[in-house]
């Protein structure tokens, strides 16, 4: 099952009910037109961007991006100056982005959803880890960087 426990997992399990949603046509409900066919692309091509940078920053810094492993290195580089879950931000703005672009207001739900269990399953675990094996510095860095944006 550790597999099954990893981000990735998750943001397909939500992308799997939201495209569910989408072909269900509840209700007749529709938020389609350009903007939002644009502000989708917008958003899944930001997610993307972020977790490729976050994943770049960590392999430089010479860090496993695997949840629930032990980090070599606290990383402060990079995209993480502006938050400290570009990877986790990302995996939000994919979904925010399937929703809009598949028309899928009823998915919307599914965005809370994720970031309770993105927070509950991996980055209060990770934040504790870090906590412990970090103390001051990671104390300093959650002091001057967001945990979202």
């Amino acid at each position: 099952m550790k597999w099954f426990d990893i981000p990735p997992v998750w943001l397909v399990f939500a992308l799997v009910v939201t495209y569910w949603l989408d072909q269900a046509h509840f209700f007749g409900l529709s938020l389609n037109n350009a903007v939002t066919q644009f502000s989708a692309l917008i958003l899944i091509w930001a997610g993307l961007t972020l977790i490729l940078l976050a994943i770049a920053e960590m392999r430089r810094k010479k860090t496993t991006i695997m949840p629930h492993l032990e980090a070599d290195q606290l990383v402060q580089s990079g995209i993480f100056k502006f938050t400290r879950n570009p990877i986790y931000l990302g995996d939000v703005l994919i979904l925010t982005g399937f929703i809009f672009r598949w028309d899928t207001p009823l998915a919307l739900p599914m965005i809370p959803a994720l970031l309770w269990i993105l927070k509950k399953r991996f980055i209060t675990p990770e934040e504790n880890s870090l906590r412990c094996k970090f103390k001051q510095d990671f104390k300093s860095y959650i002091k001057n960087t967001r945990r979202w944006v």
